[in-house]
């Protein structure tokens, strides 16, 4: 009996389907000149965005709007090729120059995404150092898994921001294999930070380069934006930084910077770089204008903080399951995908409100959740009706609130 290619598609989107995982994107168009307004064309009216990576909303600035349309009126749509065959613009190459001075790094080369930023650079980087081990935090964003398992290197998982664990198993390695230590700055589901300098304490002990992910960060955190390591004065104790263009920036790419020899290395050996059309100089320029003014202005940094501390502020006094995250990540803890959809949709049917559910496989099964994240663009009169939303949801449901001596057993829930 021939294979039947369709029963087995259908069969395996029903799977999806009974378990309440099945991914239904929400049909927005966003509304010019603010990131969080858009028009639903499923319900067929403006809602509100709760859940966007435009974390500073920089895809709208002025100067990031009228950088991208001089630059797109003098060079055209698109860049031609890969920058083997065609060529690099003058943009990407003053982009790499001023991300490497974001970092304080020699040297910076970009990626069409930050996905293949770190599959591209990883699976590259400990394939070719001979007899490299990997050591990965279990909480690692799937783009950094994808790259060390195409490597085909032996990696050992240490537990999330366990540096005890970590030194144990750099223990277990011969002193003179070379090691790399991944690990992100900020993780993207739980809002946590990494013990970073006890991370670099432990690599400098033991000889090991460190990679770190940033794309949660850069942009949003330090005196110019330059990531948690900028913020806790240790960007000269990270061998390799790992960020994206897509979310502090507003636009779409990412990128590495390090020591000029190791982004050289990556350059010519990476078939993800090698082998991909280059960044449109339009999308690079408004990059760069976004990148120039956040190392200057505070203004949005300092505007989207006290939103999230405010916003945190109400969802405890609801208390709404909020994981303690010490960043502008703000998970709701719901520990069901079926509910967790059914909350959703009525917060956008019901209240305008669109937060996306978050479930297997990006979080454990029983820690799904929202995963809210505030805007500058949010107004007092946005957080009082999504707070109000909530409530409201949660009492319809009749889900459980949690007083503030339960949300505090929510860390070890996320970190599950």
């Amino acid at each position: 009996m021939d294979f039947d290619y369709s029963r087995f598609f259908s069969g395996a989107l029903d799977s999806l389907k009974r378990e309440r995982r099945y991914r239904v994107f929400a049909n927005l168009e966003r509304l010019p000149g603010n990131p969080i307004r858009a028009y639903d064309h499923r319900v067929q009216r403006p809602v509100t965005i709760w859940c966007s990576n435009d974390y500073l909303g920089m895809s709208v600035h002025p100067a990031v709007l009228d950088a991208a349309r001089s630059a797109l009126s003098s060079f055209g749509a698109g860049a031609g090729g890969t920058r083997n065959i065609s060529g690099t613009s003058h943009e990407h190459v003053r982009l790499e120059e001023d991300l490497a001075d974001l970092h304080a790094k020699e040297a910076a080369l970009v990626f069409t995404s930050g996905y293949a930023a770190n599959d591209a650079a990883l699976s590259t980087l400990v394939r070719l150092l001979p007899d490299c081990v990997v050591l990965s935090d279990t909480l690692n964003h799937a783009s950094m898994i994808e790259g060390i398992r195409r490597s085909g290197v032996a990696k050992k998982l240490f537990r999330h921001n366990d540096v005890e664990d970590l030194e144990r198993k750099l223990k277990a390695i011969e002193p003179g294999r070379p090691k790399l230590i991944c690990f992100e700055s900020c993780y993207s589901m739980d809002g946590d930070f990494a013990p970073m300098a006890a991370i670099c304490d432990l690599a400098e002990r033991y000889n090991a380069l460190t990679y770190l992910d940033e794309v949660h960060s850069v942009g949003l955190y330090g005196p110019r934006g330059g990531g948690i390591a900028e913020a806790e004065s240790l960007m000269s104790r990270i061998d390799i930084v790992q960020g994206t263009l897509s979310k502090g920036f507003g636009a779409i790419g990412g990128y590495i910077a390090g020591g000029a020899e190791v982004v050289d290395f990556v350059r010519s050996h990476a078939p993800g770089f090698i082998f991909s059309t280059a960044l449109p100089p339009a999308t690079v320029a408004g990059v760069r204008a976004a990148i120039a003014h956040l190392k200057s202005s505070s203004v949005e940094r300092e505007t989207l903080h006290r939103r999230v501390r405010s916003v945190k502020a109400g969802l405890e006094a609801l208390e709404l399951p909020v994981l303690p995250s010490p960043s502008h990540i703000l998970p709701v803890m719901i520990g069901d995908a079926g509910l967790a959809k059914h909350l959703t949709d009525e917060l956008m049917e019901q209240h305008g409100i669109y937060v996306q559910p978050i479930n297997y496989p990006t979080v454990p099964r029983g820690t799904e959740r929202l995963r809210v994240t505030p805007n500058p663009f949010h107004t007092d009169e946005d957080e009082a009706a999504f707070l109000d939303a909530l409530s409201q949801v949660w009492q319809r449901n009749d889900v459980p609130r949690w007083t503030r001596s339960q949300m505090s057993r929510l860390t070890e829930i996320g970190a599950a």
